[in-house]
């Protein structure tokens, strides 16, 4: 790796920081607004992330190419890395994570864990009352969480279109939410900019559904920003359970709307139907799995809690929704549900939303293809003779993606084990780890026991904060950008 390519780097890195840093400074708004007392540190913290973007971005001007395709892998990485870094400056200059430990190093673990969770959109935190935040950092966490929502290097892509990275490497490096398990490929920056269309559309339009159901510009701005993201995170401590029934039916809806497709989205939106026809099979997939699902759920709750069916159809909708966009906004304490319900939310989470979408998990499309694959297996073992190709959208795809698919799938499950795992040797118990693991590796949050439902994690020891921090960067990347800079070959000229 040439020195230029570093030079480059730092330029993207700044590029970015100058993002975070402005994004940081809307944050002195509600603190002067409702005087927290939080309105220097804030500003500090922005000055800081303003000037160093600044400086990278400037001082390697020039350096604009990168020949190597192994930086984009590197690149992305670092970018989630430092940003979730600088995106701990507001969390320990205001003394909100000091409120959590008095140990420095309790702090800083507390702060990069709730970093990470905003801009991996895992919606898990620290914090036990969450409304007793400084008005700045209730803004910061819904920002942060806007900002990762569609992906920090797809916002790359829009703004600086003239990078000189390979943009398909970079993009597909990433691969949040993005389909990257066929041969999709990022023509032009005018798609990713289209695509980033719908996402502030759809931000504007459900802010101003809540403000039309009565619901405050502050509550519908910051819930608006978590859940759109799939995020989850609220300026609640009770998440969103306090809210009207019509409140909570419409950011079901924005969950909903996270999780299919942009690019699809915008074709439905432009009146551009006949161009559907590649994604429909995922589409079709994730509304029967979404029914079914809340089927599932709310007959149970009817049945075994014995709840009225309008309550046990609203809970079961907005949770289940909840769960299977990975979004983690909590209408009512799941931990307190039958146990198949709870092992039905994890399941859906691990589903995830479809490709091309801000919610986490395996994505539709990759597990449509692993049944299809595997039904295709039984079907030759029976019949060896006949050829019995996997179908997408009618048409057969290579075996290359199958195969691309059964290793994402694999490493995800490795990377579960492993995670809960080194959660139990670090003395959490097996029901919470196993929870914590799927929370923070799908992206979903919320977990089983005392860190699930309207719990969180503040009792979680300084290395399980950390280790789950690092699933969060692993879910957020699916697994493979991480796996790829662990392997020696990587780093042999």
């Amino acid at each position: 790796m040439k020195r230029s390519d570093w030079k480059a780097v730092l330029r993207f890195i700044g590029v970015l920081l100058i993002a975070e840093g402005a994004l940081m400074a809307l944050c002195i708004v509600p603190a002067w607004h409702f005087a927290d007392g939080t309105l220097p540190q804030i500003a500090l913290c922005s000055a800081i992330t303003l000037a160093i973007g600044t400086f990278l971005r400037f001082r390697y001007r020039h350096f604009r190419d990168i020949k190597d395709k192994r930086m984009s892998y590197l690149l992305v990485v670092l970018l989630w890395i430092i940003l979730s870094l600088f995106a701990t400056l507001p969390f320990l200059a205001t003394g909100t994570a000091q409120t959590l430990s008095h140990s420095p190093l309790r702090a800083l673990s507390a702060a990069w864990f709730e970093a990470m969770s905003g801009l991996s959109t895992c919606g898990a935190t620290v914090f036990p009352d969450v409304a007793a935040l400084p008005s700045s950092i209730l803004l910061w966490r819904s920002m942060m969480q806007w900002f990762g929502g569609f992906g920090i290097i797809l916002l790359v892509l829009a703004l600086t279109p003239k990078l000189g990275i390979n943009k398909y490497s970079l993009y597909t490096a990433e691969a949040s939410g993005a389909d990257n398990t066929g041969g999709t490929f990022v023509r032009t920056v005018v798609t990713v900019r289209r695509t980033l269309t719908v996402y502030f559309s759809l931000t504007i339009l459900f802010i101003l559904a809540l403000l039309t159901a009565g619901m405050q510009a502050w509550d519908a701005v910051n819930l608006t920003f978590s859940n759109i993201s799939s995020g989850g995170f609220s300026i609640n401590s009770d998440s969103i359970a306090t809210l009207t029934p019509m409140q909570q039916y419409i950011l079901t809806g924005a969950m909903f709307f996270s999780g299919i497709n942009f690019t699809l989205l915008y074709l439905l939106f432009t009146f551009r139907w006949r161009k559907i026809g590649h994604k429909l099979d995922e589409l079709r997939s994730y509304i029967l799995l979404c029914l079914a699902a809340v089927t599932f759920v709310a007959i149970t709750l009817h049945l075994r809690l014995e709840l009225p069916w309008s309550d046990a159809i609203r809970l079961g909708t907005v949770q289940t929704i909840s769960a299977f966009t990975t979004t983690g906004s909590v209408v009512a304490d799941y931990t307190l549900w039958p146990v198949p319900v709870t092992f039905m939310l994890l399941i859906v989470a691990i589903c995830g939303g479809m490709a091309g979408s801000t919610s986490g998990g395996l994505k539709t499309m990759r597990v449509i293809i692993l049944f299809r694959n595997a039904r295709a297996i039984l079907r030759n073992r029976l019949h060896p003779h006949i050829v019995n190709p996997v179908r997408l959208n009618g048409k057969p795809i290579s075996g290359h993606i199958a195969n691309n698919v059964m290793v994402i799938f694999i490493v995800f499950g490795a990377s579960l084990m492993l995670g809960v795992m080194g959660l139990m040797l670090c003395g959490v118990s097996p029901t919470e780890a196993i929870g914590a693991s799927v929370g923070c590796l799908t992206g979903y949050g919320p977990g089983l026991g005392p860190s699930g439902g309207f719990g969180c994690y503040a009792h979680f020891s300084s290395p399980a904060l950390w280790l789950c921090s690092f699933l969060m960067l692993m879910g957020r990347l699916e697994c493979m950008t991480i796996i790829i800079l662990l392997l020696p070959r990587f780093w042999k000229r």
